[in-house]
């Protein structure tokens, strides 16, 4: 079982770790000790990311640093991960945290963006992950990918999202399981909406529907959704839900399937009542 304590002087890799839930994260690994590598595309962000994360350092010697990548290049992700195990270490633990949606009517969804979501939210999982194992199998540690509510509760509007998340947890599933007998501890984390300038993003496109059905949830924060990830990964809880809400939700969603979606088309037919329903589509 994992001790938070034990993170102290190791490593870790946050992909998607420059802003959001993957910032919040890194800073809690850097208060905890770590050495903390974070991975995104923009360098400048990046480089605020890695300022915000030393002002918490617990120890001046922490090696805080950053490199620029798009993970859903495999070549250049494989080389990317063996360059940075040489000049950074084997990483104790894998995080995956970046992703994006773009909610919209399943008509208005390109063939061109349900590519691109699966292969940032999915593949770019899978291209983190793979040249990494090798690495990992030897010492044991920690992979935690990141799906969502929407990967266990499918919601109107995110065909190509929730097809992206729920597949990950399936992949994380079978790598939970492959990965048991080498000390590899494999979790996902599914947070709810979360205050992320993701979710800023997401609202550019909901339709009303999608608006309609999250309108009674509660928005977390990246430090929310941070300090649930931590209590959790010591008690090796393979789903790993942040807030009452989501916790709810999915618990009715096993229990009583037919009721989560009967409440999800009632707020979708009093979208569809209101007078800028066809504006919004």
């Amino acid at each position: 079982m994992l001790k938070l304590e034990q993170f102290n002087t190791k490593t870790v890799y946050i992909v998607g770790g420059s802003t959001g839930i993957g910032l919040a994260i890194a800073q809690g690994f850097t208060r905890l000790g770590a050495n903390v590598l974070l991975f995104a595309r923009r360098q400048s962000v990046l480089d605020s990311a890695v300022h915000q994360c030393e002002q918490v350092r617990k120890d001046p010697v922490q090696r805080i640093e950053a490199v620029s990548l798009d993970i859903t290049d495999p070549i250049m992700t494989e080389r990317t991960m063996h360059e940075c195990v040489s000049y950074f270490g084997v990483p104790d633990a894998l995080i995956n945290v970046a992703g994006r949606a773009i909610p919209n009517n399943v008509e208005d969804i390109s063939y061109e963006q349900f590519d691109a979501t699966l292969k940032i939210n999915l593949y770019g999982c899978r291209n983190t992950i793979a040249p990494l194992i090798p690495y990992m199998k030897i010492k044991g540690g920690l992979i935690v990918n990141t799906s969502s509510m929407v990967g266990l509760i499918g919601v109107y509007g995110y065909t190509d999202y929730a097809a992206s998340k729920f597949a990950l947890i399936g992949y994380s599933e079978v790598l939970r399981s492959e990965l048991k007998a080498y000390n590899i501890q494999v979790n996902v984390l599914c947070p709810p909406d979360t205050d992320t300038p993701g979710f800023a993003t997401e609202n550019l496109t909901k339709p009303a529907a999608t608006h309609a059905i999250s309108a009674s949830a509660n928005l977390l924060t990246p430090h929310q959704v941070a300090e649930v990830f931590f209590k959790e990964i010591v008690k090796d809880k393979f789903l790993i839900v942040p807030g009452l809400n989501g916790k709810f939700s999915v618990l009715m969603k096993r229990l009583f399937p037919g009721l989560v979606e009967f409440v999800m088309d009632r707020s979708i037919q009093r979208a569809a009542k209101a007078p800028d329903y066809a504006r919004a589509r």
